[in-house]
């Protein structure tokens, strides 16, 4: 049974038909971000702190989402984002860097819509941990999420500090929940295999457990709700793949925004090495695969 559908107000504009971007760690979500904030008609935010205390504590503690039927994580999350849309100069105070850069913003200028929002959305990272809660918060939402070759995310995600920070021994603590779909280690007695594997395995861990949760979503969910893109059709492709996400959402979204920054695909050969590589390939290889990565 569908849950009911809750009526949430923001700044006196009604919120219907959200849109949430998910994605594995340097999927392309940012990208698609960029594409919808500087859209007319959209408030697309990117991780604020109200929205990222509540989705890693999610990603963290899996069963706080199913805790009571789920209402009372999709109450919080609900409230969070609702706190996260807001609208108001002084909201952009809590703005990301890169939620700001998404939108165009440069200097101390508000990233605020030209106009009252007709749609909302979210692309904070690991937003596709809290999927379950943002359906039971949000039934009429939709979702559009990233796919891209793990070869290519892990490249990245091994230069960005923040994801390298998820890694570190700690993180996997006594208290840690298994399966733990977000550093995308099943069992308990992998723990201390988890703490010796080098970053380059812990990163395809990651895109692994990603792409299943992706996969799971679209077995879920109908395609009116749910639409996959791949990362490289947004490199290759700009104008098409905005077609499909336009007709998705019923709502013109520009590709102009992606000709700002390179989407680059194959990065990993240049910047993997082949023992790196090769992590990725054994760990993901199923996957890999399956996507048409190999």
């Amino acid at each position: 049974m569908r849950p009911p559908l809750h009526i949430l107000v923001v700044n006196g504009i009604k919120v219907h038909r959200p849109v949430f971007v998910l994605g594995a760690p340097h999927s392309g979500t940012d990208l698609l971000a960029r594409a919808l904030k500087r859209s007319p008609g959209f408030h697309v935010t990117m991780g604020k702190s109200a929205v990222a205390h509540v989705v890693y504590a999610f990603a963290r503690k899996p069963s706080i989402i199913v805790r009571n039927g789920g209402d009372g994580a999709s109450r919080v999350l609900r409230d969070a984002l609702a706190q996260s849309w807001q609208l108001g100069p002084e909201t952009c105070g809590e703005c990301a860097a890169a939620c700001r850069e998404a939108g165009g913003i440069t200097g101390s200028g508000p990233c605020l819509p030209a106009g009252p929002p007709a749609r909302f959305g979210d692309a904070s990272p690991d937003l596709l941990y809290s999927a379950p809660a943002l359906l039971r918060a949000f039934p009429d939402a939709r979702f559009v999420q990233l796919i891209r070759d793990g070869r290519d995310t892990a490249a990245d995600m091994m230069a960005d500090p923040a994801c390298l920070a998820w890694f570190r021994p700690g993180m996997l603590s006594e208290e840690t929940e298994f399966p733990n779909p977000f550093l995308g280690v099943n069992k308990e007695e992998h723990r201390d295999r988890w703490k010796d594997m080098p970053a380059a395995g812990k990163c395809a861990l990651r895109w692994r457990s990603a792409v299943r949760l992706s996969a799971e979503l679209r077995r879920l969910l109908p395609p009116e709700q749910l639409l996959t893109l791949r990362y490289e059709d947004l490199a290759a492709s700009p104008v098409a793949a905005m077609s499909s996400v336009s007709d998705f959402l019923q709502a013109r979204v520009s590709a102009v925004p992606l000709y700002g920054p390179a989407a680059r695909t194959g990065i990993w050969r240049a910047r993997l090495s082949a023992t790196d590589a090769g992590w990725v390939e054994k760990v993901a290889r199923d996957e890999l695969g399956r996507l048409g990565y190999l």
